[in-house]
């Protein structure tokens, strides 16, 4: 059996930024529209009226400052309310390979190795961009990489389900070196036009090169364990699909085709499922709570991860112990917990345990327990 590390992270950040406030006047323009076109309809009570936005309500509610997006013009436009992307021609790179592809080569550069020598590549993230072929293969065909390569798809687990796979194959002599990649477009996805999650996400892409931990060229995170687990729910859910057009009102613009969640229940039940998830794999890992100097976690909701952190270490976090990044970067899926991972990792000592995990729609919920080696 061979010892699986992280030798490499690279995070590809989009230039244009929306700031809550930004996207308050956008949102709250759109109100005005909605409610001047709709005013009989108000009045007769056939149709609820909608209510304005605030900078003060979207931060209480998730601690999100901004968010970080591929087109923001689309998205600020009262008639639009979403990415506007043009279409790629299919001897062009897509949108994600593209995001993956800036990630992957920096993921590459700090591990010290060449793309030719990575046998796998994942693609995991929530949505895809298509259903064939694969992102990951032409991420995979754009690096000039060997082996082989496949999407995967666990909504905001799917990075750190990607790190089991890839762990489980080079602990198993199958690989020798991976790349897990995690494009993530969620602005194209959000309802912009719904007050209660108009705020939730951004778009950045992460990837992480995973290799033997006898080969890595500098310092690294050895993968000690990795548990995954889902428990089937539609407290949130997304009923697009390619399927879509065959169903007699699939042409509509519907709003079940955009990201839904029932906010309260996903935090009554994710909740004590994430923090008993912890709890187990560090138990099964002989890890306490003192032996944590890290917890890198999904960055969906900063009462979220306030509550995991709290039950977790037994107390209230320390800001380094715990570190957000959704302020700058919004809920951007899978890639959150890898972002706080990459920009706050660095300063660990050898022989310093810490844990990433990510968990969202399915539900689903993976962590990876990780030491440092200097």
């Amino acid at each position: 059996m061979f010892k699986p590390a992280i030798t490499g992270t690279g995070v590809f950040t989009p230039p244009n930024v929306i700031s809550n406030a930004e996207l308050v006047t956008a949102f709250n323009s759109y109100v005005d529209i909605f409610n001047a076109e709709n005013a009989d309809a108000i009045a007769a009570g056939s149709v609820d009226a909608k209510a304005y936005s605030s900078e003060d309500f979207i931060y209480n509610a998730s601690g999100i400052r901004q968010r970080h997006v591929v087109d923001k013009t689309g998205i600020l436009d009262p008639r639009v309310m979403h990415p506007l992307l043009r279409q790629r021609g299919d001897d062009e790179p897509s949108l994600m390979a593209e995001m993956g592809l800036d990630a992957a080569q920096k993921a590459l550069a700090q591990a010290g190795i060449d793309a030719a020598q990575i046998d796998l590549v994942i693609c995991a993230a929530s949505n895809m961009e298509r259903a064939y072929p694969a992102i990951a293969v032409e991420i995979q065909s754009l690096l000039g990489a060997g082996g082989f390569a496949f999407d995967m798809n666990v909504a905001c687990s799917s990075a750190t389900f990607g790190i089991q796979a890839a762990a489980d194959m080079l602990r198993s002599g199958s690989i020798r070196k991976a790349l897990v990649v995690n494009p993530e477009i969620c602005s194209a996805h959000l309802e912009w036009r719904d007050r209660d999650c108009h705020f939730i996400f951004g778009d950045v892409a992460t990837a992480m090169v995973i290799e033997r931990l006898d080969e890595a060229k500098g310092p690294c995170f050895e993968i000690d364990s990795t548990r995954c687990a889902t428990v089937f729910s539609n407290n949130i859910r997304n009923n697009n699909g390619y399927l879509r057009r065959s169903r007699p009102d699939g042409m509509a613009d519907r709003r079940d085709m955009q990201f839904m969640q029932n906010g309260r229940k996903v935090f009554k039940e994710v909740l004590p499922m994430v923090s008993d998830h912890i709890a187990a794999h560090m138990e099964a890992g002989n890890v306490s709570a003192g032996d944590l100097k890290r917890l890198w976690l999904h960055q969906a909701n900063k009462t979220m991860n306030d509550f995991i952190g709290r039950k977790v270490l037994g107390r209230t976090p320390e800001p380094d112990e715990q570190p957000n990044i959704l302020q700058d970067y919004a809920n951007t899926s899978s890639a959150g917990s890898i972002i706080a991972f990459s920009k706050y990792s660095n300063d660990l000592k050898s022989g310093d345990r810490g844990l990433i995990c990510s968990f969202g729609a399915g539900y689903s919920v993976g962590s990876v327990l990780l030491t440092r080696h200097a």
